[in-house]
């Protein structure tokens, strides 16, 4: 029997990169999965192949009566919601004085917006449960800056603390909330906008190697630890925004341990 046997789970930007792992992961441990994307991704029988019952709706999680709807449905289809993940997101911006304010304004609403629109009309149902778990997706820049990050990091800096702020008010009813803080990640379609886009890739090398582990993070890799923080596992768990970066965060190699022939 699998973690989340019996528990619907409904998961954004699940037509690709993480949302899809996550998808794919969830599913193979027994949760009914709700997808939500902009479109419906032509592997999604897959999910339901896994674990019968999978459902996708397309929405965009900037528009609040769409989420709502999405979120009334899943509940009316299934009976709860148990599990939301947040993986919907968008890449961008740069240096403060280039980004323009429509730019700046996109990046916020759906990293940082889209993410409050879900959790709030979960969080509806999951009141009346007295039960649920939300698992939002923020980022190593949102615990640390980057060079250009600007819209970028200041969205995920906000995942952070919306998530702490919700474990707060919502823990005493039963709702855990933490987020996870993915590292580089190689597979995914943001990963290929930025670092193999113009100007990043004769940087790449420089990313992969600011990992401690030497290379970049796999999206089964993040949907491991998103599973960790939606399952029972982690009932003790709230409030947690949990790194998974290979060690990008860990602090400064100069490379003397190679002296020291550990590697």
């Amino acid at each position: 029997m699998g973690r989340l046997h019996g528990k619907t789970a409904l998961i954004t930007g699940a037509a690709s990169g993480l949302g899809a792992a996550a998808a794919r992961r969830f599913a193979a441990e027994g949760a009914r999965v709700a997808g939500l994307d902009l479109a419906v991704p032509d592997w999604w029988s897959e999910v339901d192949a896994i674990a019968p019952g999978a459902s996708f709706a397309v929405a965009d999680v900037t528009d609040e009566a769409a989420v709502g709807s999405v979120v009334d449905a899943v509940v009316a289809d299934h009976g709860s919601v148990d599990v939301v993940v947040n993986c919907a997101g968008v890449a961008g911006g740069g240096p403060a004085h280039w980004v323009e304010l429509a730019e700046f304004e996109r990046v916020i609403r759906v990293n940082l917006t889209g993410t409050f629109l879900v959790c709030k009309h979960a969080l509806r149902h999951m009141v009346e449960q007295k039960s649920g778990s939300i698992v939002n997706v923020a980022s190593v820049e949102g615990i640390e800056g980057t060079e250009g990050g600007s819209a970028y990091n200041a969205s995920k800096g906000g995942v952070v603390i919306l998530t702490k702020n919700l474990a707060i008010d919502y823990g005493r009813a039963g709702i855990r909330v933490n987020c996870v803080c993915p590292g580089f990640i190689e597979g995914t379609a943001m990963f290929a906008s930025v670092i193999d886009g113009p100007g990043f890739r004769d940087f790449k090398d420089q990313y992969r190697e600011a990992h401690k582990l030497g290379r970049f993070g796999a999206p089964e890799e993040i949907a491991a630890a998103m599973l960790f923080l939606a399952s029972d596992d982690a009932s003790f768990v709230t409030g947690h925004a949990l790194v998974v970066d290979g060690g990008f965060t860990a602090g400064m190699r100069t490379g003397l341990s190679d002296l020291f022939g550990i590697a």
